[in-house]
């Protein structure tokens, strides 16, 4: 028997990217205009306020502000303070 494989193709010697899906901003942290929050497959995630869903579902900032996690939904608060609040953040 040889001990050698020969010219023939191997079957493994295969292996996928990795997708680097996952939460890229968290709670209380700054983001951008149009920066990543979430990058997912399908909506784990779902857009909240003033945030919005991409072509391949990441949810993003729609303007600079804080990132916040309410149960499932991703909201950004704006930094702006001309811009529209959320109901429950005006006290």
């Amino acid at each position: 028997m040889a001990h050698k494989k020969g010219q023939g193709s191997t079957q493994n010697g295969r292996d996928s990217n990795p997708q680097f899906l996952g939460i890229k901003l968290y709670g209380g942290q700054d983001a951008k205009a149009g920066s990543i929050i979430v990058r997912q497959r399908g909506t784990k995630w779902k857009a909240g306020f003033m945030t919005y869903l991409s072509a391949d579902d990441s949810v993003m900032a729609k303007v600079p502000g804080t990132v916040r996690f309410r149960g499932r939904m991703v909201d950004v608060i704006p930094a702006d303070p001309s811009l529209p609040r959320l109901a429950m953040d005006t006290k």
